[in-house]
C-alpha cells in the first residue's frame, strides 16, 4: 500500500520519553480490516499483548477465541488486572464475535479441549496467534533479577516457564491448530503467527530468554517449511515495548493486516517486526504515529545489553 509521509510526529511516553513516528495518509484503509467470517484464536489473551490483538480482530470482524488462565473468579497472576471474559466481552463490543476458553497451555489435554471446540463449532481455523508466554514469576523467596544477575545466578524455574508455557506451549497449540488450517484453505492463506521480542540478531540481555525467543522464531521457520504445500503460513512477529513506545493495538494491527494479506504466503517463515509492517501496509498505532521497529542500545564492553524496545508478551 503507497505511504504518503506527511510531518515527523511526536508523543510523549508514559515513562516521560519522547517517542517520534511518521504521521501518515495512506489511499486505502489506515486502521481497518476487513476479517468478516475469519476464525482465530489468540492465546494468552488476558491482557497485555494478547488483548490487544484480539481487540484489533474484533474491530476486523473476526470470531476469537481467546484462551487463558484468568478468568474472572480466578485469576493465577497475583496482581494481574484482566481476564479472558473482560477481552471476550471487549471483541463482541468492537463488532467481532469474543469466545473466552479458559486454558493453561501447559496442560496439553486443556489445549486439545479448546481446538476441539473449535472444530466442534465451525469446522475449520484460519488464524492462530501464539503469544501465552511464561517465566516472568516469581517463585517462593527467589529474588533474582531478571536482566541483571549473569546467567549462573538465574533459578532454573525460568527456563521451565519460558520453555514450557513459551516455546512448547507454542508448538502444541500449532500442533493442534495445524489440521483445522489446513481446512477451507482455496479462498484465503491460513496464518500462524507467534509474538516475540528480537533484535536483529542482537543479544536480548538474559540468555534464558535470548534462547528461548531465538527457538519460537526457529520454529515458525519449520512450521512454514511444512505447511507451505498446504498454502499455510507461518511468521514471527516482533512488538516494540508495549505500553511504553507503543500500544498493544499497534501489535494487533500487524496481526490483522498479515491476516488480511491475501500474498501472506510470501513472508512465510519470516521475522517480522511491527514497526517494519507499519511502514508497508500502511496503519499507524492509535495515536497515528508510526513507532519504529525494535532495537538495542549501544553498550560498553562488559555491560548487559538494554532494550531500548522490548516485547510485552502478554
Amino acid at each position: 500500500m503507497p505511504i504518503a509521509r506527511t510531518a515527523r510526529a511526536s508523543r510523549v511516553t508514559t515513562t516521560g520519553r519522547r517517542v517520534t513516528g511518521w504521521r501518515v495518509k495512506t489511499k486505502a484503509m489506515d486502521t481497518r480490516f476487513d476479517l468478516r467470517g475469519v476464525v482465530s484464536v489468540v492465546t494468552g489473551a488476558s491482557r497485555g499483548a494478547g488483548r490487544g490483538i484480539a481487540l484489533v480482530l474484533g474491530e476486523a470482524g473476526a470470531t476469537v477465541y481467546v484462551s487463558g488462565r484468568s478468568v474472572r473468579t480466578r485469576s493465577p497472576v497475583r496482581g494481574a488486572r484482566g481476564t479472558i471474559d473482560d477481552t471476550a466481552e471487549l471483541v463482541d463490543a468492537g463488532g467481532g464475535v469474543g469466545v473466552a476458553v479458559r486454558c493453561d497451555h501447559t496442560v496439553d489435554e486443556q489445549v486439545a479441549r479448546l481446538f476441539a471446540r473449535v472444530e466442534r463449532e465451525h469446522g475449520h481455523l484460519d488464524l492462530l496467534v501464539n503469544n501465552v508466554w511464561g517465566g516472568y514469576e516469581r517463585h517462593g523467596d527467589t529474588e533474582v533479577p531478571f536482566f541483571d544477575a549473569p546467567f549462573w545466578e538465574q533459578p532454573l524455574w525460568r527456563w521451565e516457564g519460558m520453555f514450557t508455557a513459551g516455546v512448547r506451549a507454542h508448538f502444541v497449540a500449532s500442533r493442534h491448530a495445524a489440521p483445522l488450517l489446513l481446512e477451507r484453505r482455496a479462498q484465503r492463506p491460513g496464518l500462524i503467527i507467534h509474538t516475540i521480542a528480537w533484535a536483529f540478531g542482537a543479544y536480548l540481555g538474559n540468555v534464558l530468554y535470548d534462547t528461548a525467543k531465538a527457538a519460537t522464531a526457529r520454529m515458525a521457520f519449520g512450521l512454514a517449511e511444512e505447511l507451505r504445500p498446504h498454502r499455510v503460513a507461518a511468521v514471527a512477529l516482533a512488538p516494540g515495548h508495549l505500553g511504553v513506545t507503543e500500544t498493544p493495538q499497534y501489535l494487533g494491527r500487524a496481526v490483522a493486516a498479515l491476516a488480511s494479506d491475501p500474498e501472506v504466503m510470501a513472508k512465510s517463515g519470516q521475522l517480522l517486526t511491527v514497526g517494519e509492517l507499519a511502514r508497508e501496509y500502511g496503519f499507524t498505532d492509535i495515536d497515528g504515529t508510526q513507532p519504529e521497529p525494535f532495537t538495542i542500545s549501544e553498550r560498553k564492553p562488559g555491560e548487559p545489553a538494554r532494550a531500548e524496545r522490548g516485547s510485552d508478551d502478554g
